[in-house]
């Protein structure tokens, strides 16, 4: 199977239009505003507009609550909600019944423990992300897009009855051995394409993409 490839905190044309054409199979838009990657709902539309169907549309929430979701749901099209929060099971569960669209939780990793804690997200969520857990004396910690990544050997071997994706600090230069390390099938990238905080570059993305297909 090949490699695929989610580009998170698409905030402009050019950074979708690098991933449509770059052959990215995810494009996610950030709901959080204290993000340096936040779209509005509007701004959202306007940019899932240039995204074609085939291309799976991604809204990231942070203990979002109903109003937010629909919201953005029905302004950007959104195929795939990732809850990036402090969503407990049961709420992820009320999400996906509620608005019919499939949830993939964000799980914070910095230990094994973190890991196995994705166990209890099985029979609520469709897809699984792992992220990693920003150390607590990291000042201003955004909960996804730090540029951190962790020891992905904690991954190797796991298997889990949803799939999911590997987050956190990839790059094009990192990404080989990131899956070769922890078996990843699926990445996303967000602060790995920037040239600075919550701009996307182009060519990074287009250069990630083709990391990628390369593996």
């Amino acid at each position: 199977m090949s490699m695929r490839v989610k580009i998170c905190g698409v905030n402009s044309a050019a950074a979708a239009a690098a991933a449509v054409e770059g052959g990215a199979a995810f494009v996610g838009f950030v709901t959080y505003p204290p993000s340096p990657r936040y779209v509005t709902p509007e701004e959202a539309a306007t940019l899932a507009r240039a995204v074609p169907a085939s291309v799976t549309r991604v809204g990231l929430f942070v203990d979002a609550d109903d109003a937010s979701l629909a919201r953005m749901i029905e302004a950007a099209g959104l195929a795939l909600l990732q809850l990036h929060g402090c969503e407990t099971p049961a709420r992820v569960r009320e999400v996906r019944q509620r608005f019919g669209v499939p949830v993939m939780k964000a799980i914070r990793v910095a230990s094994a423990g973190d890991v196995d804690a994705a166990e209890a997200y099985l029979e609520a969520a469709d897809w699984l992300l792992f992220d990693a857990l920003p150390p607590k004396s990291m000042t201003h910690a955004l909960p996804g897009g730090n540029a951190l990544s962790f020891d992905w050997r904690l991954l190797a071997g796991r298997r889990w009855k949803r799939p999911w994706m590997l987050s956190g600090g990839l790059t094009a230069e990192t990404l080989a051995p990131a899956v070769r390390t922890s078996g990843a099938a699926v990445v996303d990238v967000s602060s790995g394409v920037e040239d600075r905080p919550g701009h996307k570059d182009p060519a990074r993305i287009a250069a990630f993409l083709a990391a990628a297909k390369a593996l």
